[in-house]
C-alpha cells in the first residue's frame, strides 16, 4: 500500500527542495515546471479537500493560497513533521492513499503530486473507489504523477536514463509501480470517475477526475 517507500523519504526529507528545484541534474526532467504543476492541480479543485503525501508542503502551500481548505495525509514522519511546522493550524495526519481517517463529513476533491505510483494498479483502483464512496457527484480527483503512453515508452524511458548515468531515476521507474495512460483511464473509469490526462513534461501527466 506504497509503506514499503515510507522510509525511502527519510532521506528525501533534507534534499527533496533542493531536486523540484532543479539544483539535481538527475531529477531535473522529473520535476520540470514543477510550480505549473502545482498550480495546474491548485486550479482544478476547491472547497475542502485532502491532499496525499504533503511532503515539505509545497503543493500544500498553493491550496491554502487559494482559499481551500485542506486536510493533509502523510505516512512519513520527518515529512508530517516539516509540514506541520510550515502550517502549524492545519490538520497533518499519518495515514497514506488507502488507508486515512478523513475527520471531515464532506469532501470535495482528493490531490496529490508525485504520489500515485506508490500503489500497484490493483491497489490504485482500490483506493478510488474509495475516493468515490466518499466524493459527491461531481467530486474530484485531480493527481499529477509519472505515467507513461504504453510500457515500451516506459522500457525506453530506462534505457535512456541508464544511458545518460541516472541509475537513480531508473531504479525509481523499475522499483515503484509506475503505470500507463491506458490502465489508468480504465481504473478510473470502473470507479466512476470520467478522467482527462494533460501531459506536463516528459514524464508527468495531470489526471483530472470527475465522480459521475
Amino acid at each position: 500500500m506504497g509503506r514499503e517507500f515510507v522510509d525511502i523519504f527519510d532521506e528525501w526529507a533534507d534534499s527533496y527542495e533542493a531536486s523540484v528545484s532543479g539544483e539535481d541534474p538527475e531529477y531535473r526532467d522529473v520535476f520540470e515546471g514543477y510550480e505549473s504543476i502545482l498550480e495546474a492541480v491548485t486550479k482544478r479543485v476547491s472547497g475542502t479537500i485532502i491532499e496525499f503525501g504533503t511532503g515539505t508542503g509545497n503543493l500544500t502551500a498553493k491550496l491554502i493560497e487559494a482559499g481551500i481548505s485542506v486536510i493533509g495525509i502523510e505516512p512519513n514522519t520527518k515529512m508530517r513533521q516539516a509540514t506541520a511546522m510550515r502550517f502549524p493550524f492545519m490538520k497533518v495526519l499519518d495515514g497514506d492513499l488507502l488507508q486515512f481517517e478523513a475527520e471531515t463529513e464532506s469532501i470535495d476533491a482528493f490531490v496529490s503530486t508525485y504520489v500515485f505510483h506508490h500503489l500497484t494498479d490493483s491497489e490504485k483502483g482500490e483506493a478510488l473507489k474509495k475516493y468515490a464512496v466518499l466524493l459527491p457527484t461531481n467530486g474530484k480527483v485531480v493527481f499529477a504523477d509519472t505515467a507513461f503512453i504504453s510500457e515500451d515508452a516506459k522500457q525506453a524511458q530506462i534505457v535512456k536514463e541508464r544511458a545518460r548515468g541516472f541509475h537513480h531515476v531508473a531504479d525509481d521507474l523499475e522499483r515503484e509501480y509506475y503505470t500507463t495512460i491506458p490502465i489508468l483511464t480504465k481504473l478510473f473509469n470502473e470507479a466512476g470517475f470520467q478522467v482527462q490526462f494533460t501531459q506536463m513534461n516528459d514524464f508527468v501527466w495531470l489526471m483530472d477526475a470527475n465522480k459521475f
